[in-house]
C-alpha cells in the first residue's frame, strides 16, 4: 500500500479485517494525507480555513462513522482527528511504516519489486504479489499551460493554491484569484476579508451551489433514489432548488455558464455570492497577459494592478515511483477498469483515483472491499477485452457529458459508482464459479491462439 491518506487507511482497514497481510508506506509522520494541514510529507494542499464541501455523514466510512457532535461541515483539524481515531480504533497505526517513501515500483517475474527509502536515506527493496496505489491526486500543482505571456517578467508574486496556507499573505494587497472551483472560491472569499482589493478571474462560468438547501446539507437534500433517475430529471430537481436559493449566476456578475448543471464538477460555496453582491470581490474574465510591472491584462482588454496572483488551476495526477513508460497519466488520463484496475499490469490497483460528485472516503472503502475479494480468490475479473470495452465506453460517456477539462478525466457520480462497485463484486463472485473460470480460460486461449 502506497500512502496512508484517506484512501490508503481505508484499504489497510479492509485488508486487516480480512486477514490479508500487507505493508503500508507513508512518506510523512502521520496519517491523513491531504487533510493533514501542513503535513510533513509536503503533499497537503489544505489551507488554514479549509472545511469539507461534502457533508459529515456522506463523507464517513461505513465501518466508522464520524462523531455526531461534529458539525455538518467539519474543518481539516476535525477530519485529521477523525482519521487518527479511525486508525487507532482498528489498530492500524503500528502496521504503517511512517517517514518511509516509495521511490520505485517495477514489475518482476509476474510480481512487483517495491523500493522504499526512510527519512535517514536507508533503502530496501521487497517483492509483492500486488501493489495498491493511494498517493492521492491533489498534491502536484498544475500551473497554467502554456504560461501567460509575460508571466516571467511580472513583478508581483505568483503562487499556486497548493502553496496557499494562511491569510496573512493577502493583507493589504491587490489579489487576483484565477479559477472558479472550490479552492478558488474559498481563497477569494478569504481575500475579500483581508486584501485591499480582490479580483476573481475565470475562463468560463459555473453554477455556485450553496452548502445548504432547505436547511439541510445540499448533498443530503435529495434522496439517494434520485440518483437512479435520468440525468435531466436530476438536473431539473437541483436547478429548481438552486434558483430558489441563489438565483441566476449572472445577477452576481459571474459569466453565464456555457454548460448545463452536472456537466462540470460542482462549485460549492455559501459565501462567494454574498461577497460578490457586496462588491468585495470583482469578477474578471481569463488572464490575457502580463504586459509589465504589476499589471495584469484580461481577455476583455481591461487591466488591473495586482500584487499577488493565486492560480487555482488544479492538479496533475502523478506517480513518481513508476517508470514513465510503464505507468503515466498523460493529460490526467489513466485507463483503469472501474477506475481501479490496471488491465495491462495485473496486480496493480489504484485506490481513490476518482473525482466524485460526493465524498471519496466511502468510495475508496468500497473499492478496497472489491479488491480484497480478488485477493482472497472469491471474485474474478472479466476478460481483458471486456475490461478494455468498459474503459472505452466510460471514456465516451464522460466526454459526452462533461465540458472538456483535465479535471473531468476521473469524474464519477457518488451513488451510481457505489452501485457499480457493488455489482462488480457480485459479478466477480459469479465469474469465480466453475462456469466463469471455464469461460475465462476459453477467452484467454482464444486471445493467445492456442485453441
Amino acid at each position: 500500500m502506497i500512502g496512508a491518506g484517506s484512501s490508503g487507511i481505508s484499504s489497510c482497514q479492509v485488508l486487516d479485517a480480512r486477514g490479508i497481510p500487507f505493508d503500508c508506506f507513508e512518506k510523512g509522520s502521520e496519517v491523513g494525507g491531504n487533510w493533514r494541514y501542513r503535513n510533513d510529507n509536503e503533499m497537503s494542499s489544505a489551507y488554514r480555513s479549509l472545511h469539507i464541501n461534502t457533508s459529515r455523514d456522506l463523507m464517513s466510512y461505513a465501518t466508522y462513522p464520524m462523531p455526531e457532535d461534529y458539525p455538518d461541515y467539519p474543518n481539516h483539524w476535525q477530519i485529521a482527528k477523525y482519521f487518527d481515531d479511525y486508525v487507532d480504533h482498528f489498530g492500524l497505526r503500528e502496521k504503517i511504516r511512517f517517514r518511509t517513501g516509495v521511490t520505485r515500483v517495477e514489475p518482476s517475474d509476474g510480481e512487483w519489486d517495491v523500493t522504499v527509502e526512510d527519512d535517514r536515506g536507508r533503502q530496501e527493496t521487497n517483492r509483492y504479489g500486488a501493489v495498491m496505489v493511494a498517493n492521492g491526486h491533489h498534491w502536484d500543482p498544475r500551473w497554467p499551460e502554456p504560461p501567460f505571456p509575460g508571466s516571467d517578467e511580472f513583478s508581483g508574486e505568483q503562487i499556486h493554491a497548493h502553496h496557499y496556507k494562511e491569510p496573512d499573505i493577502l493583507e493589504g494587497k491587490g489579489v487576483l484569484v484565477l479559477g472558479i472551483g472550490n479552492s478558488a472560491c474559498d481563497i477569494a472569499v478569504e481575500s475579500s476579508r483581508n486584501a485591499e482589493a480582490t479580483f476573481l478571474a475565470m475562463r468560463r462560468g459555473a453554477y455556485v451551489i450553496p452548502k445548504y438547501l432547505r436547511g439541510v446539507p445540499t448533498d443530503e437534500a435529495g434522496p439517494p433514489v434520485l440518483s437512479r433517475l435520468p440525468l435531466p430529471i436530476q438536473r431539473y430537481f437541483f436547478m429548481s432548488a438552486i434558483k430558489v436559493a441563489a438565483g441566476d449566476m449572472a445577477k452576481y456578475g459571474l459569466p453565464e455558464p456555457d454548460h448545463k448543471l452536472l456537466e462540470a464538477h460542482p462549485t460549492v460555496s455559501s459565501d462567494l455570492l454574498p461577497r460578490l453582491g457586496h462588491g468585495d470581490i470583482k469578477v474578471k474574465p481569463n488572464i490575457d497577459s502580463y504586459p509589465g510591472g504589476r499589471t495584469v491584462r484580461f481577455v476583455d482588454g481591461s487591466e488591473e494592478e495586482i500584487d499577488l496572483v493565486v492560480y487555482c488551476t488544479g492538479y496533475r495526477i502523478n506517480f513518481p515511483f513508476f517508470d514513465h513508460d510503464l505507468i503515466s497519466a498523460q493529460d490526467n488520463r489513466i485507463p483503469l477498469y472501474r477506475r481501479v484496475v490496471s488491465v495491462e499490469h495485473p496486480g496493480l490497483y489504484f485506490m481513490g483515483f476518482i473525482q466524485p460528485l460526493g465524498a471519496i472516503m466511502p468510495i475508496a472503502e468500497a473499492q478496497s472491499e472489491w479488491i480484497a475479494d480478488l485477493f482472497e480468490g472469491n471474485a474474478a475479473l472479466p476478460s481483458v477485452e471486456a475490461m478494455h470495452n468498459v474503459i472505452e465506453r466510460e471514456d465516451r460517456r464522460m466526454a459526452k457529458r462533461y465540458v472538456s477539462s483535465k479535471r473531468h478525466t476521473i469524474q464519477v457520480d457518488f451513488y451510481p459508482y457505489l452501485r457499480t462497485i457493488a455489482r462488480e463484486r457480485r459479478n466477480g463472485a459469479r465469474r469465480n464459479g466453475p462456469l466463469g473460470r471455464l469461460l475465462a480460460r476459453r477467452s484467454h486461449e482464444l486471445r493467445l491462439g492456442t485453441s
